[in-house]
């Protein structure tokens, strides 16, 4: 009996490690940003980067992608070193990474962020059927007024939801 649980054990370790996780994610990009449409891309990374990233670590706070050449970039993700990469294992943390998408969707993005004041905002990066994937979102920058306006719309509909609620409760 305690060999078939501990393989049950196994499969449903297994089970959930190829699901998604994510790694790391800019939550202040959809408060300083509205996001017009998303892609999902894959990342080119060294082996001391994926060993960091499964651990859970990396940064995208100042991060954005850029098409140059035909070819989509990553800038400024910050993945730290894995703790046992020395000298010719270790990767520079905070180098330019390139994505991997269709060339069409490539094309697609070129032609929005020269059409319209738009820019590519990495926001989430996380392992999909063992593979590090990046969303990348097309926004556009929220002036002060916007943002107050967002706030006070959400806060409106929590407001109402909440009523709601409570009148369903006393009915």
């Amino acid at each position: 009996m305690g060999r078939a649980k501990q393989q049950l054990a196994r499969k449903a370790k297994a089970a959930d490690t190829s699901g998604d996780r994510i790694v790391a994610s800019n939550r202040r990009a959809r408060h300083d940003y509205d996001i017009l449409e998303t892609y999902e891309c894959g990342i080119v990374l060294k082996g001391s980067e994926v060993k960091a990233l499964r651990e859970g670590q990396a940064q995208l706070a100042d991060a954005f992608a850029r098409v140059e050449a035909g070819e989509l970039w990553l800038i400024g993700v910050h993945i730290p070193q894995w703790r046992f990469a020395h000298g010719f294992g270790s990767h520079d943390p905070d180098r330019r990474r390139k994505l991997l998408a269709h060339r069409g969707e490539i094309r697609d993005m070129g032609i929005e962020l020269d059409r319209q004041p738009v820019t590519l905002i990495p926001l989430k990066l996380y392992f999909k059927d063992g593979r590090a994937k990046v969303e990348l979102g097309l926004a556009k920058g929220r002036k002060l007024h916007d943002k107050r306006q967002a706030i006070a719309e959400r806060d409106a509909k929590r407001d109402m939801d909440r009523a709601r609620r409570y009148a369903a409760r006393e009915g």
